[in-house]
């Protein structure tokens, strides 16, 4: 039977938790998950099938039916993020696969254009995803916008004991206080995620079993800062740092140091462009750093509207000349306005051009890359008077974000 007379037969609709079963199918089939790879991490079929329910309470799930069999799907996670300082609506994408003998009909790419049609309607200005192939998520408007750094440290390299005032206690990985912190941490990090309580679950999936968290508190038995980590083989696995202060990072590392008899080394990932090795006495560590997530910008005039410009008096007008290959309401021009310190969107030219497509908007305006690199690589069109412009009004801080949907 041909492609055509298998395109009438299609639909495509929300799906719901009596697809339970299929949704997990396919995602098993696409995602090439064995029983003995599911039973490695601690988990049999029918727990895996459980944990996917929350996803279909919570998300929106779209997909594609041949009759009553489901064929193509994707997931969205309703979210929150920190942008500078500002929390944004985001749609987590995820669960996104189609059966082999569905390829090639243009099934996915209509799901994601009615996907981001839908973020677009609740608010959801911005979409991150976890890619399996940059190449076509980039040909979709997604850009990268964060790394993973894995780092390694022989036990002749632990840091120097730093006298602190505080010091670590061992707990639970879900620990009020771990989520305090991580709150603390997530309201003033740019790109983080704000963790409610199907993100924690989803955080720690896989490695709860054999997870620790070593909470550092403060002289007054404040937290400031916290890691996940677990021992095997010798080797302190370290999940996740993070810190509120610098006094910290210091007491969270003499704890890692205090392992030195139990571990030959420690095997950690970051998730900031700030590699650790400058922070170590022997900095001649072996670190790698990879991609990791990619956001899109679903919705320009609400991203921009929201965004926290630095603005200074003087500003110059100016508008963006955008491509983008899914959303038409993203295509076009969209101008700035500086008025009295405030930022004013303009469906009309002021000023000179600005002329980029939406994975270069994406990625400048969450500071993964400058403007003045991004027009040296040819992925901005401007004059350089704008190009600095551009450099004073986005802040400097690269995104963080540790977590996987």
């Amino acid at each position: 039977m041909g492609q055509l007379n298998v395109q009438d037969r299609l639909k495509m609709q929300p799906v719901k938790m009596e697809h339970v079963g299929q949704f997990n199918d396919l995602l098993r089939y696409v995602f090439q998950v064995t029983n003995q790879e599911l039973q490695e991490v601690g988990f049999e079929e029918e727990e895996l099938e459980q944990a996917k329910r929350p996803v279909l309470e919570k998300a929106d799930v779209l997909g594609w039916f041949d009759r009553e069999k489901l064929i193509s799907q994707l997931a969205v996670y309703p979210m929150e993020i920190n942008v500078h300082g500002v929390r944004y609506k985001m749609g987590g994408l995820t669960g996104v696969g189609t059966y082999p003998e569905y390829a090639n009909l243009g099934l996915m790419h209509q799901l994601m254009r009615r996907s981001l049609k839908d973020m677009r309607e609740r608010g959801q200005s911005v979409s991150y995803l976890f890619p399996y192939s940059i190449p076509y998520y980039r040909r979709k408007g997604w850009e990268i916008i964060s790394d993973k750094m894995t780092f390694t440290i022989k036990d002749t390299q632990f840091p120097n004991i730093v006298p602190v005032s505080g010091m670590v206690e061992r707990t639970n990985y879900d620990d009020p206080d771990v989520l305090l912190t991580y709150r603390q941490f997530a309201n003033k990090r740019h790109g983080t995620l704000i963790r409610d309580e199907l993100s924690w679950e989803e955080y720690f999936r896989w490695e709860k079993e054999e997870l620790v968290a070593g909470v550092y508190y403060n002289e007054r038995h404040e937290p400031e800062g916290y890691l996940f980590y677990w021992i095997a083989d010798d080797v302190f696995h370290m999940k996740e740092m993070i810190y509120l202060t610098q006094e910290a990072r210091h007491g969270l590392w003499n704890f890692v140091t205090a392992h030195y008899s139990m571990v030959t080394e420690v095997k950690g990932r970051t998730y900031t462009n700030e590699p650790i090795a400058f922070l170590l006495e022997d900095s001649e560590i072996v670190e790698t750093i990879q991609p990791y997530y990619m956001a899109r910008i679903v919705d320009v005039v609400r991203f921009l509207s929201q965004y926290p410009f630095l603005v200074r008096p003087g500003e110059k007008n100016f508008h963006f000349v955008v491509e983008d290959p899914l959303l038409e309401w993203n295509q076009g021009i969209f101008g700035l306005e500086f008025v009295d310190g405030q930022v004013k969107m303009l469906k009309e030219p002021i000023g000179p051009a600005v002329v980029l497509n939406i994975q270069t908007l994406t990625t400048m305006f969450f500071s993964y890359k400058r403007p003045r690199y991004l027009a040296k690589i040819g992925r901005v069109q401007a004059d350089s008077d704008v190009i600095r412009q551009l450099e004073d009004l986005i802040p400097a801080e690269a995104p963080y974000f540790s977590d996987y949907f």
